[in-house]
Formats: C-alpha cells, structure tokens, sequence
C-alpha cells in the first residue's frame, strides 16, 4: 500500500538532512563533532536550528505510517526479517564495511590517534562510526516492538480508537510529543531520544496512518502552515545563536508545539500537493535510503580535506560540500549496489 506522496517526503527530508549535515560540520554555536576550527556562516547555522526540531520526527512518523502499511501485507515473522536485512545489517556490519572512515576521522579531528594503540585504531573506529545510522538502529527496534504491541492487541482495537482522531486531537498529540521529549534520553549520545522519537513512530502507525487523518490534514494545511511559520518565528526569536542540541531547547513547550505543527504542516502540504510520481520523484524516491545510509562519510570526508589542505572561503567549503555530496552520493550507491556482498552489508539489499 504505498502512498506517492510520503515517499515523496521522505526523500525530500532525506536530502534535507544532507543539508543539514553540511551545516552542522561547518556549525559555529559548539554542537559537537563538527570539523575544528573550520570557518563559519552564521546563516547557516540559523537554518540548521530551523529544521532540527523537527525533521527527524517527521521520518519517524512517515516510518511509523510505512510500518504500518507494510504489516497489513506480511506475517509479524516477514515484518521482522525483512527489518532486520534493511535496518540492522547496514547499522551493525554496515559499519566495519564502510563507516569505520566516519568514526577514523572524528578520532583523527580530535587528536586521539596518538592514544590508541595502531592495532586497535580499526575496531574502535568502526564501533564509533555510526552518525547518522543511530536513525535505523532505532527503527528497528521500534519495529520490534510494534509488533509486540499488535500481538497484545490483536484485534486492532486500538488502532480503530485512533481512527476516529479529528484534526483537533491531532494537534492535541502535541501533549505526548512534549512528554516524549522529556524522558528516555541518553546523556552523551543525545541523537538517541528514544521518548519523542518512538511517540512519534507510535503516533504514525496508529493515528496519521489513517486516510481520514490524513485527509483532515490536507484540508487545514494552509492553517498548519500559518501557525508552524508562527511558532517558528517565536523559536527563532527565543533560540537564535545558541546550541539548538541542548537539553533546554529540545525539552521546551515552543519547541516542541513548533516541531508537531511544522510536521502536520510538512504532511498536509505534501498530501495536497506531492501526491504524484514525475520523473524527478521516479529518480530519487528509490535511491533516498542509500542516500541517508552513504551520505556522511562523503559529506565528512570532503570537509576534513577542504579545511585540512585548503584554506577556501566559508561560502565555498559549504558550497563545494553540498554538491560532492549531491553527486557522490547516488553515484555511491548506485556502484555498492552492484557489488555482490558489500551491497547486503552497507545498503541490506539481498540478490540483485
């Protein structure tokens, strides 16, 4: 049961987080893991603080909503293995194939070489090379437990309940959402905010998922856009300039109303509007998880060598980045995908 429009949006927000990530190497407001001492653009960093709140809720509830379409045409068994080829190969011997360069640089950057026996640099690089693939670590284990909640319900009692949500109890699930945010975040790796981010696997699966809701949301999306261009406005205000990582932004009530309207805004637009297939969408729709796998090695390895051998300007580091990893990228995943072995272990694609 695929829907045009959320594979849509969910290759447009992979791409959103490449940008992203482009930001975030060359950031000025002390979030950890950029490139040291590397010039900066402060608009940059202010668009970074726009889309952090809210773009990785978007992919999991998209996720969520996706997961759900997918048990209705498989067993609980199939659900789970084919997640485990997709999702936790590529997150787990992904990264002794591939995303050891990730973790090489970042020990390189911070100058722990020198501190770590040579025969031990290897492993401890690839055990810390995850980045961005904390995203499918998650969704598999919130995959797994899906499908022990629908066994506890078997008869979708619950998912029926939620089917009859109007669009002001969607807006309502801002209240879990801000729950979410305070709980179940771990202290020093803080990608992993298992709270808000399984709400919102949760919500899509039961709530969003059905059409009627997603009906009412393209019916008030003119609404949601006003409202997530209001309270974004007040988040920048209250925000602007400082780390938008840190605990006192991502927990506040702006931020999180910000966050779950923008994201009703972002489905409601994209039902009313991105609800066909074209060429371009033909293009980049298949090729969008390959790309959220491969993008950071390529976007973290082109900024290490700009600010290492080159002294460029700030536009240009950006700039030069941005476009490697527009074009490097797909071409990547287009060659590991024809190479038997390598393919299954970084992209989790078996045969042909």
């Amino acid at each position: 049961m695929r829907k045009a429009y959320l594979d849509n949006l969910r290759a447009g927000t992979v791409w959103l987080v490449v940008i992203y990530h482009v930001c975030y190497l060359y950031n000025g407001v002390g979030i950890p893991g950029g490139i040291p001492g590397s010039p900066n653009i402060p608009a940059m960093d202010t668009a970074a603080s726009v889309v952090y709140p809210w773009f990785m809720v978007l992919l999991f509830v998209i996720a969520g909503m996706s997961a759900r379409y997918s048990l209705v045409k498989r067993s609980a068994r199939q659900f789970i293995r084919e997640r485990a080829v997709k999702l936790l190969v590529p997150s787990t011997l992904g990264l002794l194939a591939l995303h050891w360069v990730t973790g090489y640089l970042n020990i390189k950057m911070g100058g722990g070489l020198e501190y770590i026996p040579p025969a031990l640099i290897y492993p401890i690089a690839a055990l810390s090379g995850t980045g961005p693939l904390w995203f499918i670590q998650m969704l598999f284990i919130f995959s797994c437990l899906l499908v022990l909640i629908k066994k506890l319900d078997k008869n979708d009692r619950f998912y029926k309940l939620c089917g009859r949500c109007g669009v002001t109890a969607i807006a309502l699930m801002f209240l879990p959402i801000f729950l979410g945010a305070q709980v179940l975040n771990l202290p020093v790796l803080t990608m992993y905010r298992f709270g808000i981010y399984f709400v919102s696997f949760i919500i899509g699966c039961f709530v969003l998922s059905h059409e009627s809701a997603q009906e009412k949301l393209r019916e008030n999306s003119s609404t949601l856009v006003v409202a997530a261009i209001g309270y974004g406005t007040a988040y920048l205000l209250l925000f602007h300039g400082q780390n938008f990582t840190e605990p006192q932004c991502l927990k506040s009530h702006l931020t999180n109303v910000y966050l779950w309207v923008t994201v009703l805004a972002v489905i409601g637009c994209g039902k009313r509007y991105l609800d066909r297939e074209t060429a371009f969408t033909k293009l980049i729709v298949p090729s969008s998880f390959g790309v959220y796998i491969l993008h950071y090695p390529v976007l973290l390895t082109t900024g290490y060598l700009l600010c290492t051998y080159c002294r460029f300007p700030a536009i240009v580091n950006y700039l030069v980045t941005l476009l490697v990893g527009v074009i490097v990228t797909p071409a990547l995943y287009w060659v590991i995908r024809r190479v038997p072995v390598l393919r299954w272990l970084v992209l989790g694609v078996r045969g042909r």
